[in-house]
């Protein structure tokens, strides 16, 4: 268990364009930090999301029924509201201004990840961003470059801010996970007592996570990626995709 730990946030990351090296852009904005085993780096999803292109022209929509149904009842633009349907899986709960879906990638989530905020309309096209395709993919590719360049093992962790279903507030969790493990299962080891544990399994990279979106921040910071060091583990690596709860067990649904 670590004692201490730095988080910096890399100065310097411009702001991401379709196509973009995000691997060389980390390692400009190291400059002379090298990376050492056991670091971590901590992406903001957008900038992810921006380099691969996710992003959809909101002129190409047409809504569908459905859409034009369920935007009047929300308030929202249907063209977005067609957006998010088709990231989903299906509608959990809706109100004015905010649909909570299921993702194609197995998140309950506000909107299905789609944003609008901070995605310039350079060319004055309107468009709106999605999720990376696949964020442990996109995380594990990220870590095979660092690691390739500095010889050390490292974590990649890609992040968002999510909504919590028992708590207001949004708070960073990791959507892609590579190089770390995203759960560590505690069940059967012993408590300070000697008791064994039952049901303690920490969201690892949730909290790495949560602990880099305090610098990352929610609106103009411009600080998406966040060195995280002084971490120490010794579960085996696991993708961020094992922190969805399998809907057998999940008892808000």
């Amino acid at each position: 268990m670590s004692s201490a730990l730095e988080l910096l946030a890399l100065p310097g990351i411009p702001m991401v364009r379709e196509g973009d090296d995000l691997a060389a852009l980390i390692i400009d904005a190291l400059g002379s930090h090298e990376l050492r085993d056991g670091d971590v780096v901590v992406l903001a999803q957008k900038v992810v999301s921006k380099a691969e292109g996710r992003t959809v022209d909101l002129a190409t929509v047409t809504p569908s029924p459905e859409a034009e149904k369920l935007a009047a009842e929300t308030g929202k633009d249907a063209r977005i509201v067609e957006v998010i349907l088709s990231e989903s899986t299906r509608v959990v709960r809706s109100r004015p201004n905010l649909i909570i879906v299921q993702h194609q990638l197995g998140f309950v989530m506000a909107n299905a990840g789609v944003d609008q905020s901070n995605v310039a309309p350079a060319d004055g096209v309107h468009r709106v961003l999605l999720l990376p395709r696949d964020p442990d993919a996109s995380a594990e590719a990220l870590r095979t470059r660092l690691e390739q360049r500095f010889g050390a093992r490292v974590g990649v962790i890609i992040s968002d801010s999510f909504g919590r279903a028992w708590r207001r507030g949004t708070c960073g969790i990791a959507i892609g996970a590579a190089g770390l493990p995203s759960l560590i299962d505690l069940r059967g080891q012993p408590d300070l007592f000697g008791r064994t544990l039952e049901v303690s399994i920490i969201g690892f990279a949730d909290e790495i996570a949560a602990a880099a979106s305090l610098l990352q921040g929610q609106a103009s910071e411009a600080q998406p990626v966040v060195l995280v060091r002084g971490l120490d583990w010794t579960a085996p690596n696991a993708p961020a995709r094992e922190l969805v709860r399998p809907l057998e067990e999940d008892l808000f649904q």
